[in-house]
């Protein structure tokens, strides 16, 4: 898989049966945006209405999400945006060990392939299955964590609370600001 290009890499997320969550999508949910984006987010996995649309970050969540790459900056078109499990979990169940470890190579090759320079991961799910730990979602905001792409390359991985819950903790959205801000000022560091 370390050698598959877009095209080889979609076919094979879209034909995967690695896992049983085969048996119940719609359709796989393989990522969006920018295959040169500067910034990867990667979220859990996908909702009802990602997994009918075919796209990660739809409906409310994305919406949020939009709005929180316009505040440092961004577009959606200028990220690349996919999530730790490729397929919906039934009831939006949280991705299992075997799960996750079954679509972690696709992940791994999109991130290989967009060489991002900093990542973004929304959610203690995604934060836990990207950086392989168990450590709450409070300790792992507020600094960066070097995630090995490969011996030679490492990115820096930016954790914040995933979309779905700031709508329903807005409380929370002020502490999410202060982890965007801290992004914005990654990528320009990296730019400059």
């Amino acid at each position: 898989m370390d050698d598959l290009p877009w095209d080889a890499l979609h076919a094979r997320v879209t034909a995967c049966t690695a896992c049983e969550l085969s048996r119940t999508r719609t359709q796989t949910v393989f990522g969006v945006g920018d295959p040169r984006a500067r910034l990867l987010i990667v979220g859990e996995a996908p909702g009802a209405e990602e997994d009918r649309l075919g796209e990660p970050f739809v409906g409310p969540a994305g919406k949020l999400l939009d709005e929180m790459l316009f505040a440092i900056g961004l577009r959606r078109e200028q990220v690349y945006i996919g999530n730790i499990l490729k397929c919906r979990p039934p009831r939006n169940a949280d991705p299992t060990t075997d799960q996750a470890r079954c679509c972690r190579p696709y992940l791994m090759r999109q991130m290989a392939l967009v060489r991002p320079a900093v990542i973004l991961a929304v959610g203690r799910i995604a934060a836990q299955n990207l950086l392989q730990v168990d450590t709450p979602l409070g300790r792992l905001r507020g600094a960066s964590h070097p995630f090995a792409l490969d011996p030679h390359h490492a990115i820096p991985v930016w954790v914040t609370y995933h979309p779905a819950y700031l709508l329903r903790s807005p409380a929370e959205k002020s502490q999410a600001w202060a982890d965007l801000k801290k992004v914005r000022h990654a990528l320009e560091a990296v730019r400059s």
